[in-house]
């Protein structure tokens, strides 16, 4: 039996119907985000490392921290974080040291050549930015909006992981 059918056509299905076609918009933006990110990096010619890899660094920036920090933090939802750290290690994009205090927890921090691979994405999204602008796609107050909006529903799903089991 589908949702359609078990709802009815009330305003709930109605409800549920729009939530559903957001959590599918959301999904396709980051896709289409990783994608814009990868043709950036073909058209500069930067081949070695993915579109994941080049946001991870972007997000890392000028900070200094632990795969377990940039999970808390946001900056990165993926299972193979340690993975992604190790070849950009190994790669020269980045640094790592052991903590002093937890032999067991590695930091990270960028290389100049990881410096430089943010410093790419910063201008795609800064070039972004001021198209979206420029040519009326969203406003100021519209990306207010969206950005609230967003954020309500990321404590309200945070909320369902920390109090529901």
């Amino acid at each position: 039996m589908s949702f359609q059918m078990q709802m009815g056509n009330g305003p709930e299905a109605s409800f549920m119907s729009g939530y559903l076609e957001a959590l599918a918009l959301v999904e396709r933006l980051h896709r289409l985000l990783l994608d814009v990110i990868k043709d950036e990096f073909e058209r500069v010619g930067v081949l070695e490392i993915n579109a994941v890899q080049a946001l991870l660094l972007f997000n890392i920036g000028d900070n200094e921290v632990t795969a377990g920090e940039l999970k808390t933090r946001g900056y990165y939802q993926g299972s193979n974080v340690s993975y992604n750290l190790k070849k950009l290690v190994e790669m020269g994009y980045m640094h790592h040291q052991r903590c002093e205090i937890d032999r067991r927890s590695v930091r990270v921090k960028l290389t100049p050549e990881g410096r430089r691979i943010h410093k790419v994405v910063a201008e795609l999204f800064q070039r972004h930015a001021d198209g979206l602008v420029n040519k009326q796609v969203l406003s100021h107050q519209g990306l207010e909006d969206i950005t609230s909006a967003l954020k309500r529903m990321e404590r309200y799903w945070a909320d369902q992981i920390r109090y529901i089991y």
